[in-house]
């Protein structure tokens, strides 16, 4: 303190300490406006930093030689005279104990030592007494500024005492032209002219004012980095400031939470901020309701429990109050910034805050609200996701009738929207509730359907309770239906035959149509294995159309009878009419999800209608992804691989294909169950013809398809493929001995017909090159027999092709030039392709050089249209053979990228987020974000920004 009277014209620089973080620019402000002597009030939400900030100033002005007058005022003081003013005064009542004199507190200021060492009332009225204590404690006041710079500073002057706010006045309005600084700061809501504690008249002397806002973004980023001891991404920046709106107390204590959890501050670090919710933010926001009131209370724990922004009347319902005492209680809270309004509706004003007032209301009543506000919005008829989101909340069990149906409502509703996520949740809240059998049943069967959209193997578990429990034939053929299905795709086909074939017995001793219906997916299984495909097919082909009564078993029922035809290769027309009366209500219809449907649009293939089945196959991924069934998905995306394989489309081929196998890995369904064989293969197929040996190689590795395969009918596919590989790897003995094994598989599968697997026309082909050629000439016209007598232009042109490469001179050119004429025909270009080549070379081995060209021309430019690279090669080989110079193709930028990451940056250029385009095409967020990554690789792109011109404009699939 300087000892000087004249040193008082001015006040002394204050020193560089550092101000609170974020709060620089309202520092600086401060310091330029108590150099002037004004009366600053800095005003700002519980939290902002207010005292903080006011203690900041106290000691730069304490270490600048200033004297400073300081009190913090407290609502627990509020009815002790003088109380701020004591507090302010304190170091004089340590140098003037009672009784002793005190050179400051003689003369003018005599009277002011009542305020210290209050005697016995005189002759003086109260008023006089009063004024003579004002002007006494006024005149110590001028005498300390005499001395030098005076800084008197009053942190929270809403609680001073009435006296205390008496003599501030006073002082504020006689101050002018002295060296005295006055500095208080004021909570939320305390600068209104109606704050019952702060009269207006006071604030209305103090002449500048310094709110305290949010803290910015960059205040932010370097709290965050100084609490964890690195920079921040921007994402968790913008986390941590949503949390805590910018309120400095919530953000350290943010920070202190996330620092103890070990959080790397990054953006997979936002989505767990939410989960953190720092005690001492609990009772910092109680301490603030300490001072609303008892309502105030009870209606900020009940919003903080119900969460988001609740409706003032779901607050006021849950409360028991009226309406009138619950917006008294809002009003208030809303001025001691604890809420704010959101329209009809209230909300906290920092998010971590009310999850922290959250946790510390007791488990009993969080559930009582929770269930409270359920029950209100059951009896307002409130959607069911409302009602159910609120029940969830509780443990239960609760025991009352409606819960149970608004649960049940809210997971029928979500499995109808694709949201068997939220319908898990429901189910699983429903079953904790007290249920008779029959109803448990059907509830656990709901629960096993909705988790096939996730995880499969539990399914199963659930789905054998529902079977066990459920009752009535309706509800034991759905439950048993449920559970084979669930069954097949982990590869358990014995159990499931025993649930289909023992429900189906049962039922059809009694006498019901429904045993049917479980007979037909129990006939479909059995074909599936060597092993029991000989004990259903005496029913199989006893089968009739009319067993089904015209009732609704006739569609799954001619989707076996389509699948029948196939297989029989006789009538592709029957084939053809079953699978459009199969397929009526679409491949997976609601009201009947089966596989057996796929099967229907496989007919469809062989039949010679493949676009048709593309069709149905196309429409059938829509329709699942719109009802969010990851099996249905899986199952129709790999039916629509297969179909655009045999259209030649092999980049789409490969693109669905890698789709179903992710969709189906999201759910555990491993890469060695049947399920992923069948788009395991049909990929494999697709990298053959696209020249990726190694690739294909790696699949089949992968898929633990490289040795001996099981008796599964699916790896009767793969054996066909597989030899495919092994051609073009230059083992023809190997691939012989798959193409005959498939042959041989299929046949006592009882399929004769060459629909599905021309394995004649490749073993053909293989013994050609190994010089055997009479075999091959064998094998080819028993193929070309059995595909005359189907009918189907494609199988007529592959076994065309083959036996008119084994026969010799102009026969052969002709059974080839045929072969190419029926293939135009058909939808089978990669098939066209090949049998051009195959003609092309013969022409060229004839030295018809010219028409030779003009084949092979067309076989290049074909082959490029299917992206079979394999077979462009083989053409561009034979026309340069013909002293042709084709020139090949380079691929750059788009053409880079595989089928799977095209369809996600498609999807990104449409507009969906991450987390949007995982949820479309059913697989993970992690592998979304790795085909992005991937692809910006390739197109040499920083980011989403430049993937639109990258692209030049995809189209989302």
């Amino acid at each position: 303190m300087s000892s000087s009277p004249h040193e008082n014209s001015g006040t002394a620089q204050l020193p560089s300490l550092p101000w609170p973080s974020g709060r620089e620019r309202e520092g600086d402000t401060l310091t330029t406006l108590l150099a002037g002597h004004t009366a600053v009030l800095v005003t700002g939400e519980p939290g902002s930093g207010k005292s903080e900030v006011l203690r900041t100033v106290v000691d730069r002005a304490r270490q600048s030689g200033t004297t400073v007058l300081f009190a913090a005022a407290d609502r627990l003081d509020g009815a002790f005279e003088f109380g701020v003013v004591r507090q302010l005064f304190e170091q004089l009542l340590a140098d003037a104990p009672p009784g002793a004199p005190h050179p400051l507190l003689d003369g003018p200021a005599a009277a002011a030592a009542e305020v210290f060492h209050p005697r016995p009332p005189q002759s003086a009225t109260p008023a006089q007494a009063d004024g003579a204590v004002l002007g006494g404690l006024h005149w110590l006041t001028v005498h300390l500024a005499a001395r030098g710079p005076l800084l008197i500073a009053v942190d929270d002057l809403q609680w001073a005492d009435p006296a205390s706010l008496r003599w501030l006045s006073y002082l504020l309005r006689r101050a002018g032209g002295l060296p005295v600084g006055v500095l208080a700061t004021v909570g939320a809501g305390a600068v209104e002219p109606a704050q019952r504690e702060l009269p207006a008249t006071v604030l209305q002397l103090f002449r500048q004012r310094v709110a305290l806002g949010p803290l910015g973004g960059t205040a932010v980023a370097a709290m965050v980095e100084q609490a964890h001891g690195q920079a921040p991404d921007e994402a968790f920046v913008r986390g941590c400031r949503h949390a805590t709106n910018g309120n400095a107390f919530l953000l350290r204590a943010l920070l202190r939470a996330t620092a103890a959890a070990e959080l790397t501050p990054t953006a997979d670090a936002v989505e767990r901020l939410d989960a953190l919710a720092p005690a001492e933010i609990g009772q910092a926001v109680r301490a603030v309701l300490a001072n609303a009131g008892p309502a105030a209370v009870e209606v900020a724990e009940t919003a903080a429990v119900l969460g988001g922004t609740p409706g003032t009347d779901l607050v006021a319902g849950v409360v028991g109050q009226s309406e009138a005492v619950v917006e008294d209680a809002l009003h208030a809270l809303v001025e001691s910034g604890v809420l704010r309004r959101v329209g009809p509706a209230v909300g906290f004003a920092h998010p971590v805050a009310a999850r922290a007032l959250a946790d510390l209301v007791l488990p009993s009543r969080r559930q009582r609200i929770h269930l409270g506000a359920a029950r209100l919005l059951w009896t307002q008829n409130a959607p069911e996701d409302q009602v159910a989101g609120r029940l969830l909340q509780t443990t239960g069990p609760l025991d009352e009738d409606w819960v149970n149906e608004a649960l049940r409502r809210s997971a029928a509703e979500a499995l109808a929207a694709g949201d068997p996520d939220g319908a898990v949740a429901a189910l699983r809240r429903a079953l904790r509730e007290p249920l008779p059998e029959g109803e448990r049943a059907t509830l656990l069967s709901m629960l096993g359907q909705a988790e096939l959209a996730s995880c499969v193997p539990t399914a199963v578990r659930n789905l054998r309770q529902s079977l066990e429990l459920s009752q009535g034939a309706a509800a034991r053929t759905s439950a048993a239906r449920r559970l084979a299905m669930a069954l097949f795709a982990t590869d358990s086909y014995a159990e499931a035959l025993d649930v289909l074939g023992r429900t189906s017995a049962e039922l059809r001793e009694a006498g019901d149509e429904h045993a049917l219906r479980l007979e037909i997916d129990y006939i479909y299984a059995g074909l599936s294995e060597l092993a029991t495909a000989a004990a259903v097919r005496p029913r199989l082909w006893e089968l009739d159309l009319a067993d089904a009564g015209g009732g609704a078993v006739e569609r799954p029922l001619a989707a076996l009878l389509s699948l029948r035809a196939a297989m029989r290769g006789e009538d592709p027309a029957e084939a053809v009419e079953f699978a459009r009366r199969a397929l009526a209500l679409g491949m997976i219809p609601a009201d009947d999800e089966s596989i057996v449907y796929n099967n229907a649009v496989f007919a469809l293939g062989a039949a010679g209608a493949a676009r048709t089945a593309l069709n149905y196959a196309d429409a059938a991924v829509a329709e699942a992804r719109a009802r969010g069934s990851v099996l249905g998905y899986a199952h129709a995306i790999s039916t629509r691989a297969n179909a655009n394989c045999r259209l030649g489309r092999l980049a789409e081929c490969r693109a669905d294909a890698e789709a179903a196998l992710e969709s189906l890995r999201e759910i555990g369904v491993g890469p060695h169950t049947s399920h992923c064989v069948f788009p395991v293969t049909t990929l494999l197929e697709a990298r053959v013809r696209q020249g990726l040996l190694e690739e294909a190689e790696a699949l089949l590795a992968q898929a633990g398809l490289t040795g001996e395969l099981n008796l599964h009918w699916a790896n009767d596919y793969v054996l066909l493929a597989r030899g495919w590989l092994r051609l073009a790897q230059g083992l023809p003995e190997r691939a012989l001995a798959d193409f005959l094994l498939c042959g041989k598989r299929s046949g006592t599968r009882g399929m004769a017909g060459p629909g599905f697997y021309p394995w004649r026309s490749e073993a053909a082909l293989v013994l050609v090159t190994m010089g055997r050629h009479e075999e091959a000439r064998t094998l080819a016209r028993e193929e070309l027999e059995l595909a005359r007598r189907w009918g189907v232009p494609e199988m007529i042109g592959v076994a065309l092709r083959a036996l008119g490469t084994a026969t010799a001179g102009r026969p052969g050119l002709e059974l080839l030039r045929e072969a190419v004429e029926v293939l135009g025909e058909s939808d089978a270009r990669l098939r066209r392709a090949q049998a051009l080549v195959s003609h092309g070379a013969g022409l060229r081995a004839a030295g018809l050089v010219e028409k030779a060209r003009e084949q092979l021309r067309q076989a290049v430019s074909l082959a490029h249209q299917c992206g079979a690279s394999v077979i462009a090669e083989q053409a561009m080989e034979e026309l340069r053979a013909t002293g042709d110079r084709p020139r090949t193709r380079t691929f750059h930028g788009v053409d880079a990228l595989t089928p799977s990451e095209r369809r996600v940056t498609a999807l990104a250029v449409a507009g969906m987020t991450n987390k949007q385009i995982a949820q479309h095409l059913f697989v993970g967020l992690r592998t979304v974000e790795v085909h992005l990554t991937n692809a910006y690789g390739k197109l040499g792109i920083a980011g989403r920004p430049e993937l639109s011109d990258a692209l030049a404009g995809p189209t989302a699939p």
